[in-house]
């Protein structure tokens, strides 16, 4: 029941999102003396409505978007009997087209204002919690699964360079901006010498998949049991928490990631030599070619002292900090956008929807999490929306800006069709990215 939790946190997210959304429109609507005839959380049919003045209030059925209807204007409605008489003074297609610019700019700026006051938010609540690069090399370098294995790096090595610049922290590793610089690379320091392992232009990918960050690089740690679980290898042979694992099958090992490999290459018994206190005990037994051995490991409160840099932030502070990083996060969005429509990202790895977006969301209740990534899908939904096609806000922009340069206004009839076309094509869309989704969920099991 775990994706009850994950939809719990779309839905809340979502419904958030398109709220503040349209309500831009709606604040900017009756600043300028237009009549808003309907606003709507959701799209029918309704669940729940009230009217105050001359706009009905709605929560609707369907959590995937959400609608202000403005009187007299083509929208996602089609409702043109309106455009059949003459223009009213409350009406938008009545009103100077500076105002409907910014009207139709409303909703998208008031997405990324709360993107950005979401990572301020974020940036002084919770501060930074950053693991040192220096702290992790000097404790034995990285352990690299499959996704690090593939583009060249291995267990051990030190990465002591991102794209040519050194870096402080581990998460500058994995920081899409660094991932999707041109020709980036990693340099490593393997057996006393550097060697540079080229960074594949789609290799963002490998991060939107569920295994991505932890299937790529680690930090290496000695092997101490934390919770041991019932029935398995590790309670048959008596391992308690705080054992710390210094040989496996008469093999010293110094890290946790060195003893798995070890167990599994005998698969009739296992024997664990560990240090308890003062003590140095050995245990063996049976192990009858089980996937697991039975323990959670736990990190030593030592390393990680030595490796964490907790960084706290007064609100004063917070403001810039945050906002950069709102706009950075931004410019790596538009910059993926880009690679995308270039060819250098697959559209089918690379766009999610709502089933891929409430999997990012995770099983679990993070409440750090959830406004990291509502942060993230305002700015997303601000950029998204400007984009110059029909049905959307920046195909309204976009016609605006035609009538304030030519002085020329788009027939009734052209923006009606506009908006059909517009609204297949993103139906066709929205269809393909479900379909992406579902086809990606299959793929993973």
């Amino acid at each position: 029941m775990d994706w009850i939790i994950s939809l719990a946190q779309l839905i809340l997210s979502i419904s958030i999102l398109v709220a503040v959304h349209e309500l831009g429109h709606l604040i900017t609507a009756k600043y300028f003396g237009m009549r808003v005839e309907q606003f709507s959380i959701g799209f029918p049919p309704k669940i729940w409505s009230f009217r105050k003045g001359e706009t009905e209030y709605a929560v609707s059925a369907i959590p995937l978007g959400g609608y202000v209807k403005i009187a007299g204007m083509v929208d996602e409605s089609l409702d043109t009997e309106s455009l059949k008489n003459d223009p009213q003074p409350w009406e938008f297609r009545a009103k100077p087209a500076w105002q409907r610019l910014i009207v139709m700019l409303g909703g998208i700026l008031v997405n990324l204002l709360v993107g950005i006051l979401i990572f301020i938010g974020i940036t002084w609540y919770y501060g930074d919690t950053y693991l040192l690069k220096d702290a992790i090399n000097a404790n034995g370098g990285f352990v690299v699964g499959p996704a690090g294995e593939r583009i060249g790096l291995k267990t051990g090595d030190q990465i002591i360079k991102i794209n040519g610049q050194n870096y402080r922290y581990f998460q500058e590793l994995v920081d899409p901006k660094n991932l999707l610089a041109d020709n980036a690379t990693y340099t490593v320091l393997r057996n006393g010498e550097e060697v540079t392992v080229p960074v594949p232009p789609d290799f963002i990918q490998t991060f939107n998949r569920r295994e991505g960050i932890t299937d790529f690089v680690w930090y290496r740690f000695p092997s101490v049991v934390g919770q041991v679980v019932p029935n398995t290898v590790a309670a048959q042979v008596g391992l308690q928490p705080g054992d710390k694992i210094v040989e496996v099958n008469g093999i010293p090992v110094r890290y946790h990631d060195e003893v798995l490999p070890l167990v599994r290459q005998r698969t009739d018994s296992v024997s664990f030599v560990v240090e308890r206190g003062a003590q140095r005990l050995t245990f063996a037994g049976k192990f009858p070619d089980k996937p697991v051995i039975g323990f959670y490991a736990s990190v030593p409160e030592d390393f990680l002292k030595a490796a964490e840099e907790k960084i706290s932030y007064s609100l004063l502070q917070s403001v810039p900090l945050g906002t950069e990083r709102a706009f950075t996060t931004l410019v790596v969005q538009v910059k993926a956008f880009g690679k995308i429509l270039t060819g250098v990202l697959s559209p089918r790895e690379s766009l999610s929807g709502p089933i891929g977006i409430m999997q990012a969301f995770g099983p679990h209740w993070d409440w750090e999490r959830f406004w990291s990534l509502t942060g993230v899908l305002s700015l997303v939904l601000a950029f998204m929306n400007l984009l110059p096609i029909p049905a959307l806000d920046g195909g309204h922009v976009m016609f605006l800006g035609w009538e304030i340069l030519s002085r020329k206004k788009p027939s009734d009839k052209f923006l009606e069709r506009a908006q059909k076309v517009g609204m297949l094509f993103l139906l066709t869309l929205m269809v393909l990215i479900f379909a992406n989704d579902i086809i990606k969920l299959i793929d993973r099991f």
